[in-house]
């Protein structure tokens, strides 16, 4: 997540918003909380501070909006807010799904993540976002290192599928779609992302189990980010995971123009990637149910034309849609904001709305 908000926290309208950031996990030293750090107007570090003391920090500042940026995410620290150091309690990015408490208020998704008609399972009311609810930073480098496939090793020539997801939100039924795939597509591989030993190991035996040679397996290990979105450039097809989507992961081949095909779940955990394919104008990538899924990802490996012509629409599309338009999403959240502390001064209690695109402020 750190590398998504940076370029939010950067441009915000300062005519009308202060930043304040209550960081309460640990200082990594990475050029993205740097970048966090420079980009708030105040960057408080709560590490040592009980929730009650900072939910009191926040009080006596008169906060007037508290953004919730972990939800039920590893060191979340959602008591915070359950003391209501604020009058407006937004949960956003973090957490893919209500967080089922009377204290947050909001939800910020858009129309495929959150559509209305889930309102009644969430406790927040939702606030739909134009295009996708994701933020994402269009400054974020890709190493210069031009990898080769021998480097990762990869095949040279032959057809590479990848999923660069947790190992974790592997299912078996995908992962049985996955085998099917490589048995299907003459000497391809499946290129995953490389965790435990125990994990890669629970995979290789499962693959050997369908009758996949392990060989065809490929996992690659953990590296710098800006070398890792470079790396994106080696592989044919990113093969999402259900019922958990990619979301960062999605984005992160997409920036480094790497098609993703996905299936439109049925919650917000499963809808993220088709939210993001919508908002670069990649529809067709999405499908509606595993069977489609599997059909299209056979069509786009033993059919060249079909699968070229996905790739150059992304590079065509990359820095005009706006998946990667900073300053459009922040001011669309903005808008957010505004409208959630207009109805809070009006005296009326949370509601869900809809946000309206707003118009590209002309150049100076």
């Amino acid at each position: 997540m750190g590398y998504l908000m940076p370029g939010l926290f950067e441009r915000h309208d300062r005519t009308r918003f202060e930043v304040i950031a209550v960081s309460f996990g640990p200082d990594d030293g990475s050029e993205a909380r740097q970048r966090l750090v420079k980009a708030s107007d105040r960057f408080i570090d709560v590490q040592t501070m009980s929730d009650a003391d900072v939910a009191r920090l926040l009080h006596e500042m008169q906060v007037d909006i508290v953004i919730d940026r972990k939800g039920y995410t590893a060191g979340c620290r959602p008591e915070i807010l359950a003391h209501r150091p604020a009058p407006i309690q937004v949960s956003y990015l973090a957490y893919p799904g209500t967080l089922g408490a009377d204290f947050v208020d909001y939800v910020l998704g858009d129309t495929i993540v959150t559509p209305f008609e889930h309102q009644p399972f969430f406790t927040e009311k939702i606030v739909q976002l134009p295009g996708s609810y994701q933020v994402n930073d269009a400054t974020r480098k890709i190493g210069d290192r031009t990898w080769t496939r021998r480097e990762a090793g990869l095949p040279e020539r032959d057809f590479v599928f990848c999923c660069f997801n947790n190992n974790y939100k592997i299912t078996a039924p995908v992962f049985r779609i996955w085998m099917r795939l490589l048995q299907s597509v003459k000497d391809s591989v499946l290129w995953l992302i490389e965790d435990s030993s125990e994990t890669k190991q629970s995979i290789l035996q499962a693959a050997s189990t369908m009758g996949i040679d392990p060989a065809r397996i490929v996992f690659a290990p953990r590296l710098d980010h800006e070398d890792h979105l470079a790396r994106h450039r080696l592989a044919d097809l990113f093969l999402d995971t259900l019922p958990y989507n990619a979301h960062s992961t999605a984005s992160d081949a997409l920036w480094a123009g790497l098609p993703v095909l996905t299936y439109r779940g049925a919650a917000f955990a499963g809808r993220v990637a088709a939210s993001l394919l919508h908002a670069i104008g990649l529809p067709e990538l999405v499908t509606e149910s595993l069977d489609d899924y599997e059909a299209l990802a056979l069509k786009m490996a033993t059919e060249p034309a079909a699968l070229s012509a996905v790739r150059q629409k992304l590079a065509q599309n990359r820095l005009i849609y706006p998946l990667f338009d900073t300053d459009r999403s922040r001011r669309h959240i903005e808008a957010a904001y505004i409208a959630m502390w207009d109805r809070w001064q009006r005296g009326e209690s949370p509601g869900s709305f809809e946000c309206q695109p707003m118009a590209t402020p002309p150049d100076d």
